[in-house]
């Protein structure tokens, strides 16, 4: 009896391990998936803190360029009164006309905002007032009235209207200023998080190699990140009396510096964030060469050719003029050169693109470049058996009056071979949802193979130019 009892007692412990063992790696990998997914949600939420850093300083600009429209305006009545020369009527013709729009493009700026839309209604009196009273001097002075011109001009009403039109910009450029810095510190926040869900995808690499190795070896040490800070640096603009013309080109030419830093810290995020995420698939590409378990070699290989995919989605995204767009053939053809350079050389598979030109966001692309991942892998996986080779057709487009559609089809050994129940099929699922996607279609190429279509209707957008 002691002996069949420590036999049974052998036999369990081996089963427990496995059992210990299948836990630990789908908790890893559950956690590497998580921080993948909250590192996408950081990555949209740094993209709208950047749109509307970028929309605060517009309106700044074009309430500093209200202001120096009425103080262009006063200059050149101002000039004509003195002198009586007509020649300073053209910039004060010209400030009055852009003092309107100028007033109308601020407003629309801030038509989400009620209380900075307050501020500037609350000037509309003043405004008016003051481009009343220079109306009148200049009225005066043409018809021979100088006394009175003049009278009118020495008064203080011109100066208190002035006064109380600064002090409304004032305030609201003020509002905008600390809009800035709140908006900086949430930028160091988001900052903060990503690299928590960094660190979070490495210990999770970390915890299941050490489920899988002996307890004898010590725990992989952490590769700690550096940080590069984002700072922005507000910048006080003193309002001067210049000839219009050379104030002009002075705001276009801080307007274009201003979006390429922004372009260029976005561009610095999305390299970033793909340079940690491949090297997540490093460390799981070693541990992938010291792990003997076949079972163990399949997951670390599903969860590394996955990391690959999105940190190749980061680094191959490149943004429009907007800031806020991409072109999405030639992300998604970037996106494919990489995974059939990633094709073993044994596997003779040859790729063929059919990718409309067609506006996406910016946000969304990542996205649709890790649904392109999956498809293609998944191919690659169950089209072919081992030794022979093909052709995977990825197609990008929207029909006229349809919906844009997505389809990966391959010459291979059709739906017998697999592949639409595993994590690759439901991440597709899940991500197309994101889209307004239903339910992947599976069905037999004509001509032998799988086709798989998923559609993607919020993706309806108006070509690329």
């Amino acid at each position: 009896m002691l002996d069949v009892s420590a036999q049974s007692a052998e036999f369990a412990r081996p089963r427990r391990r496995g059992m210990v063992r299948r836990v630990a790696i789908f908790a890893s990998l559950t956690l590497v998936l998580v921080a993948v997914a909250a590192s996408l949600y950081l990555v949209r939420t740094v993209d709208n803190q950047l749109a509307d850093i970028a929309k605060t300083y517009e309106i700044r600009r074009q309430a500093r360029e209200l202001m120096l429209a009425v103080v262009d305006a006063e200059t050149g009545q101002r000039g004509y009164l003195i002198t009586r020369d007509e020649a300073y009527l053209a910039p004060y013709n010209v400030a009055i006309g852009n003092l309107s729009q100028t007033y109308q493009s601020l407003l629309a700026l801030l038509g989400d905002n009620p209380a900075q839309q307050a501020r500037i209604d609350a000037l509309v009196p003043d405004l008016d007032a003051k481009r009343a009273e220079m109306a009148r001097t200049i009225e005066l002075m043409s018809s021979g009235q100088s006394a009175e011109a003049l009278a009118l001009l020495r008064s203080d009403t011109g100066q208190q209207l002035m006064e109380r039109i600064r002090s409304g910009l004032q305030e609201v450029i003020g509002e905008e200023d600390e809009k800035l810095i709140d908006r900086n510190g949430r930028m160091q926040l988001y900052r903060q998080l990503t690299i928590v869900t960094i660190l979070a995808a490495l210990g999770a690499a970390a915890i299941l190699a050490y489920a899988l190795l002996s307890r004898t070896q010590r725990k992989v040490a952490a590769l700690s990140e550096q940080q590069n800070l984002l700072r922005s640096q507000n910048e006080e603009l003193e309002a001067h009396v210049r000839a219009r013309t050379v104030e002009a080109e002075e705001a276009r030419g801080h307007a274009e510096r201003e979006r390429a830093r922004l372009e260029t810290l976005l561009q610095d995020t999305n390299h970033r964030i793909g340079n940690s995420l491949a090297t997540v698939s490093s460390l799981l590409g070693l541990q992938l060469a010291r792990t003997q378990s076949e079972e163990v070699r399949t997951a670390l290989e599903a969860a590394q050719l996955r990391v690959q995919a999105i940190a190749s989605a980061h680094r191959r995204l490149r943004l429009g003029a907007d800031l806020e767009t991409t072109d999405a053939a030639e992300f998604l053809a970037d996106v494919i050169d990489d995974l059939a350079a990633a094709v073993p050389s044994g596997k003779q598979v040859t790729f063929e693109k059919h990718l409309q030109a067609m506006v996406i966001p910016a946000r969304d692309a990542t996205t649709l470049g890790i649904v392109v991942s999956e498809l293609v892998t998944n191919a690659l996986k169950h089209a072919f058996a081992e030794g022979e080779g093909g052709i995977i057709y990825v197609r990008f487009e929207r029909p006229a009056g349809g919906v844009t559609l997505l389809t990966v089809e391959d010459n291979g050994k059709g739906l017998t071979g697999g592949g639409q129940d595993g994590l690759g099929a439901v991440i597709v699922k899940q991500l197309a949802r994101q889209f307004g996607g239903g339910e992947p279609s599976y069905r037999e190429r004509p001509g032998g193979g799988t086709s798989i279509s998923v559609q993607l209707p919020r993706l309806d957008l108006p070509e690329a130019g």
